[in-house]
């Protein structure tokens, strides 16, 4: 049986993983509207390899951390969950085992929203764009940053299956 991701508060620790993608009708993929990027790739595992909807390929960096993905809207979105496929079962010393997400206009503004230690995850794992105050439930941007600070067992390069974001769906009345 898949374990839930579960996250302590106090901590920002999530460990396990969801084998099976599950996300509230209430939301929306957005990623199809952004132009993404990653500060480096091995060749073969670029940023294609994370939109694919294949968990079998990874983007791999190739070079020093922090490992980044880049995520730019033409208008500023509201984006309220961001979901991560990784596997420390394969992946070992590549799966990121610190993660760090800003937000902002672009590179010159980015301002971290959270950051969150991974232990072994293997699976889906999701990552609530909410602010501490209840009426915070998404963040309006035209950037994502999701930065690789660190992996398990200090591997230099990183592998990351799958990056989904999603916003809220605008309900036509």
């Amino acid at each position: 049986m898949a374990t839930e991701s579960s996250e302590s508060e106090e901590e920002g620790k999530i460990t396990g993983g969801n084998q099976h993608l599950i996300v509230e009708d209430d939301l929306r993929e957005m990623g199809k509207k952004a132009a993404w990027s990653v500060s480096s790739c091995k060749t073969g595992n670029g940023v294609s390899s994370l939109r694919d909807d294949n968990l079998e390929t990874y983007w791999q960096s190739d070079g020093a951390q922090p490992h980044l993905v880049n995520i730019q809207f033409q208008k500023k979105v509201k984006l309220q969950l961001v979901v991560l496929y990784v596997d420390f079962k394969l992946d070992e010393s590549y799966t990121p085992s610190k993660i760090c997400i800003r937000a902002g206009d672009g590179f010159h503004n980015l301002k971290e929203i959270k950051t969150v230690e991974l232990v072994k995850p293997t699976g889906w794992v999701y990552l609530s764009l909410s602010g501490n105050d209840p009426r915070e439930t998404f963040v309006n941007t035209f950037m994502l940053q999701i930065a690789v600070l660190s992996n398990h067992l200090n591997g230099r390069d990183t592998h990351v299956r799958q990056i989904k974001v999603y916003g809220p769906r605008l309900c036509i009345s």
